[in-house]
């Protein structure tokens, strides 16, 4: 075997597993605190790229500049949608909700097509594209500032949720809402903020896949690759996001290179499939399992 462009593959896997990680923590943050699983995640992603796109391109801002507003104006996004129809619908059906997202998918898309036509984007570069090695393996600059970005907003979520007062109340509301209520949590302010913590994570992953492929309608596929992520992670699981993230993540490249490119879904949704028929609630998550 040759072992240096086996280690070249693993690193493109875990820039690639990091972004998965990344989309998969825009899940979990929602699910956490409100037990919403968001299937339109890939779509807001997507919607994110192509906010990126115009601020960049369109208005010819700065990255600089351009990067915050296209994560702000994705957790616009999530705030008009938690406000606007989630909210309404507390006390309904949860495959009513669950249903609702899977509409906010095939708005978004046709929102985009809307404003920016159907065709691929390309969106200015913010990230140099010379080389980057790490010993003598050879790994993408903007995999590697991907991976190092990931880390850091995962990590930083983690901590939040661990230290900050508000981290606490998402997860005294993920765990009991009748209790948090009780203790003078502000339930619905709580879901409000996972809604745009969670749509406006989604956004900052977009852009960056968005610079490393370039921007389509069919991004939201990726969302698939990450509900498969957080279904092996654990729904309510930062952890498990960033493991389950980075693993997925290493099986698709290891997949695509040595098997080939049309084996990469079968394998994924292979692993998906096994996780819910061994582990439901993934490697990390709670143990309560809801049947929709």
């Amino acid at each position: 075997m040759d072992w240096l462009f086996f280690a070249e593959v693993s690193m493109a896997g875990l820039g690639s597993g990091a972004l998965l990680a990344l989309t998969a923590l825009a899940f979990v943050l929602i699910y956490k605190a409100t037990k919403i699983i968001n299937l339109a995640v890939g779509e807001v992603l997507m919607f994110g790229g192509y906010l990126y796109f115009a601020f960049a391109a369109g208005w010819g801002l700065p990255a600089w500049a351009s990067i915050p507003l296209a994560v702000i104006g994705g957790g616009v996004v999530g705030g008009i949608v938690e406000r606007g129809i989630i909210r309404p619908m507390l006390g309904e059906n949860p495959i009513s909700v669950f249903m609702v997202t899977v509409g906010l998918g095939s708005v978004l898309i046709g929102l985009t097509e809307l404003i920016w036509g159907p065709n691929p984007r390309s969106v200015p570069a913010f990230v140099p594209s010379s080389p980057v090695f790490i010993g003598e393996a050879y790994v993408s600059r903007k995999i590697l500032v991907s991976f190092v970005v990931a880390g850091v907003v995962i990590a930083l979520f983690a901590l939040l949720f661990r230290f900050w007062r508000g981290g606490v109340a998402l997860r005294a509301t993920a765990t009991d809402q009748a209790a948090a209520y009780s203790c003078g949590i502000d339930v619905p302010r709580v879901f409000a903020a996972a809604w745009i913590l969670g749509c406006a994570t989604a956004a900052g992953a977009g852009v960056l896949l968005g610079s490393i492929g370039g921007l389509s309608v069919e991004m939201g596929a990726f969302g698939l690759s990450a509900l498969a992520v957080v279904i092996v992670g654990g729904l309510d699981s930062i952890l498990g996001a960033l493991i389950g993230g980075l693993t997925l993540g290493l099986v698709q490249s290891w997949t695509s290179t040595y098997w080939g490119g049309e084996y990469v879904n079968l394998t994924t949704f292979s692993i998906l499939l096994a996780a819910l028929v061994v582990r439901p609630y993934g490697l990390f998550g709670t143990h309560d399992i809801e049947r929709l």
